[in-house]
């Protein structure tokens, strides 16, 4: 038999492609499997795409969906070091700036975005990528 070979942390996966613009305007366009961010700020995430949602203290609702999966993609980026480092407050900023869209009461986006400023820096550094795992 042969084993499997995988990483933990993912919840959902994205069914359907998903395109916006951000703040985040890169030197050159950042291609992935399932990531690409132009220069101009566009990006695009293929369907197929895990992430995690929300992380810590918080609780997943549907006001806070989007903004984790753009927001885990911009620090997946930055663990993989395309993105570079100093553009996590900008990537912080645009979770609130999404939350906020999508709904959430800006005193639990208040504490969101100062969750991730205080919190998300590991989540951002390549050391800290999740392992992979073999089985059996």
């Amino acid at each position: 038999m042969t084993g499997i070979r995988y990483k933990e942390g993912y919840k959902y996966v994205l069914v359907t492609d998903y395109a916006t613009r951000i703040e985040i305007h890169p030197a050159a366009t950042i291609r992935t499997e399932y990531i690409k961010l132009s220069k101009n700020g566009a990006l695009r995430i293929k369907h197929g795409y895990a992430w995690d949602g929300a992380s810590g203290p918080a609780f997943d609702t549907r006001n806070f969906m989007r903004g984790s999966l753009v927001h885990d993609c911009l620090y997946q980026l930055m663990r993989e070091k395309l993105l570079l480092q100093t553009e996590r407050e900008a990537a912080d900023k645009i979770l609130r700036r999404i939350v906020l869209e999508d709904g959430m009461s800006a005193v639990r986006a208040w504490w969101v975005f100062q969750g991730v400023r205080l919190g998300g820096g590991p989540s951002a550094d390549p050391a800290n990528d999740n392992p992979v795992i073999e089985a059996p």
